[in-house]
């Protein structure tokens, strides 16, 4: 009798990414004096030995961070907190040992005083026994006030039960500035199972579930309202989420983080509906 053999493979495990001994993310990337945004960094000990009160470092090039903004406040750092340290901003972990890591998240303000321009924000693991490698991160864009708009979308709903179950929904608009913003287009998106009907400073497209709701201009701190409804009949039952997001205002938005808003209300067979 042949003798059967069977073989075996033996995967080796992936190996594992290497973590960065230090990274960051910044929001928004673009800003304007007098302007608040966030860099959450994460720093990681990939030694073999415990550094000593390791810390976070992040500076600008080629222009100073500390000459472009102002610490706000930093998030999971020892009671030293964060600080200048020369032409850096550092934030206190205390020990980290091997392995180990630490995640703060800066709270930056653009000074009134920031001239217009760009530089790159670069980031850094720092102990006092030893100091990791400098990265470089995004480019920062300070932009001349007049040259960007906040615009903020808000979204409420009331729900009316009946024959024929219907929902309200009143959009917001709100230019934060600092700049007028003109040609604002949001749009909103309705759940499949409703039914256009009808709408004030907004338009329903074609057979799609999707309206336009466009604002012509808004003075910085103004804001707008336009309204639509849907239908859902007396057979709607269940969760209808609908989404409105900004496509389009000049000049250029920098918070990319308030654009959209959504809505869910519950509809029981038409009868009850609540938002």
């Amino acid at each position: 009798m042949a003798a059967l053999a069977t073989a075996f493979l033996v995967m080796a495990p992936a190996a594992q990414a290497a973590l960065p001994t230090s990274s960051v993310e910044v929001s928004p990337t673009t800003l304007v004096p007098g302007q608040t945004f966030t860099v959450t960094q994460t720093i990681h000990n990939d030694r073999d030995f415990t550094v000593t009160y390791a810390k976070g470092a992040i500076y600008g090039s080629p222009t100073a961070i500390t000459d472009v903004a102002d610490v706000v406040s930093c998030t999971n750092t020892t009671a030293a907190g964060c600080f200048q340290f020369g032409s850096s901003y550092r934030a206190a972990f205390g020990d980290l040992e091997a392995g180990g890591t630490k995640t703060t998240v800066w709270t930056l303000r653009v000074k009134d005083t920031a001239a217009p321009g760009q530089f790159t924000l670069r980031h850094q693991f720092v102990g006092d026994n030893y100091a990791f490698e400098t990265f470089d991160g995004p480019v920062i864009t300070i932009a001349p006030p007049s040259s960007l708009a906040d615009v903020k979308v808000a979204l409420a709903a009331a729900g009316h039960g009946g024959l024929n179950a219907s929902i309200d929904y009143t959009l917001t608009v709100t230019n934060n500035g600092p700049a007028a913003a003109s040609g604002i287009r949001v749009v909103a998106t309705y759940a499949s199972g409703l039914s256009f009907a009808g709408g004030t400073g907004c338009a329903h497209v074609g057979t799609t579930r999707t309206v336009n709701c466009d604002v012509a201009s808004l003075a910085s701190g103004a804001s707008a309202t336009a309204k639509f409804s849907v239908n859902g009949g007396l057979l709607a039952l269940g969760s209808y989420t609908t989404t409105a997001v900004r496509t389009a205002s000049s000049p250029a938005d920098p918070n990319s983080a308030n654009d959209s808003a959504s809505k869910t209300c519950s509809v029981l067979t038409g009868l009850i509906v609540t938002c």
